[in-house]
């Protein structure tokens, strides 16, 4: 069974520095990749266009340029997950509050995980 990529070529041209091996994309975490798949599926949903993305990555690269960002790479992700988080909110598919008190929830369920342990949220209220 062959599967189709989830970016054709003409879409990663239109995406400015990705970071990419011959086969694709390239993450180096976990939650790269899923940031990766948040933002391909509300484009497939229509939240956004490419284009419209292309330009909110882009913003958020200069922005972090001229915030003293070296642009080697590693913080790529980092500009894409900002990037997705203000279209989200610009969209009015989340607001900056519910953001917010998700990415703290996450935060909090991380340092009550131990290390090695699948990150649950809601675990460290059981607890």
């Amino acid at each position: 069974m062959h599967s189709s990529p989830i970016l054709n070529p003409p879409d990663l041209a239109i995406l400015p520095g990705i970071p990419r091996e011959d086969a694709g994309p390239l993450f180096r975490e976990p939650w790269e990749a899923q940031a990766f798949a948040m933002a391909v599926h509300l484009r497939d949903r229509g939240l956004f266009t490419w284009r419209e993305w292309a330009e909110a990555i882009g913003a958020e690269i200069k922005a972090a340029q001229a915030d003293g960002d070296p642009d080697l790479g590693d913080t790529y992700y980092l500009h894409w997950l900002a990037a997705l988080e203000k279209l989200v909110i610009a969209k009015g598919a989340a607001n900056p509050a519910a953001l917010r008190e998700t990415k703290d929830a996450w935060d909090r369920a991380a340092r009550a995980t131990p290390h090695g342990r699948p990150i649950v949220l809601g675990a460290e209220k059981a607890r």
